[in-house]
């Protein structure tokens, strides 16, 4: 199954393309620069699992509902780092509306938030 190009990808392959079909003895290099990947997160796993200890009270339920109200919780333990962060900043900064996890998020620094990503996409 072929995978779809990235559009930086398909503009960046598409403006090599056109350099070189207007002078093919130029470098490939000057055609386009290389796209470079995001730096990975970081942040403190055994500082981040001190953090999480309140998380197990709704993310650590069998079946991951609550029991009242009743609603789905998301299973966070093996998420990937980035979503966590993403997630984490969003209902710090009111994006996503849920009354705990805003409260929750309120008290977490970017520190705090990296260190509790750190540890929970390590989880299995």
């Amino acid at each position: 199954m072929m995978r779809a190009l990235p559009i930086a990808a398909c503009l960046t392959l598409a403006a090599a393309t056109a350099a070189f079909a207007q002078n093919p003895s130029a470098p490939a290099a000057s055609a386009a620069p290389a796209i470079q990947p995001a730096p990975a997160p970081s942040g403190d796993a055994a500082r981040g699992k001190q953090l999480t200890y309140t998380c197990e009270g709704c993310h650590g339920i069998p079946g991951y509902k609550n029991v009242y109200p009743t609603y789905h919780v998301p299973r966070i333990g093996g998420q990937s780092q980035q979503y966590l962060i993403n997630a984490l900043t969003e209902y710090r900064q009111g994006k996503r509306k849920h009354p705990t996890m805003q409260a929750q998020a309120e008290s977490f620094s970017e520190a705090d938030i990296a260190d509790i990503a750190a540890f929970l996409s390590g989880l299995k």
